[in-house]
């Protein structure tokens, strides 16, 4: 059963929500133009408001999903970590789209709610307040992403610290770090956009 988890966990992640919205909404395909990536903010730039609020739900929705199953299966704090980490890996390399897609930045989110929605909420807020201030998509995802360790760590007392959660929170930074390559070097030299440009 945690084989067959893992798989839909995958599966889940996979599902190309941005590139069927692009596909659906204006027959492109969002991968060719702007960043490349099928995620919300992508989408946001090149199809509309309404559906990357739609994308955006539904990648947060597989993360979640993702746990939620691995928690009705009874599987312990490896499994469902190593379960939300395929559902991260499932929307960044998508078999579907022949390995390309999103930076995991909602799929981790889900993932991170469904595991403690306490830290999805903390990280959520991050994210926000640093949208709020900046109006810079990117790195509202990095500082929430390298907050994320932290918050985890805080969130647990002793009692129930666990470490494969810790070890996924550092996992999932890593990952959004390394999809945000480009974007940190636009940040470097001051040319990343903000969200009310293109």
């Amino acid at each position: 059963m945690s084989l067959l988890t893992l798989l839909l966990g995958y599966l889940l992640g996979s599902f190309p929500s941005g590139y069927l919205a692009g596909r659906i909404i204006k027959g492109i395909d969002i991968r060719s133009i702007g960043s490349g990536s099928t995620g919300a903010t992508n989408v946001l730039r090149h199809i509309g408001k309404r559906a990357a609020i739609a994308v955006f739900l539904i990648d947060i929705s597989k993360g979640i999903i993702s746990i939620l199953l691995a928690k009705y299966f009874l599987l312990n704090d490896f499994w469902q970590v190593t379960v939300g980490l395929s559902a991260l890996i499932g929307h960044i390399w998508p078999v579907w789209l022949k390995w390309r897609g999103g930076k995991a930045v909602a799929t981790g989110l889900g993932v991170f709610l469904g595991i403690s929605w306490q830290v999805g909420l903390a990280s959520l807020g991050v994210f926000l307040l640093v949208i709020s201030l900046f109006r810079i998509v990117s790195l509202a995802s990095l500082i929430a992403s390298l907050s994320l360790p932290l918050i985890m760590y805080l969130s647990f007392n002793n009692s129930d610290f666990s470490i494969p959660y810790l070890c996924i929170s550092l996992l999932a930074m890593l990952l959004v770090i390394w999809r945000h390559r480009e974007n940190i070097n636009r940040l470097i030299k001051g040319k990343e956009p903000k969200i009310s440009q293109n």
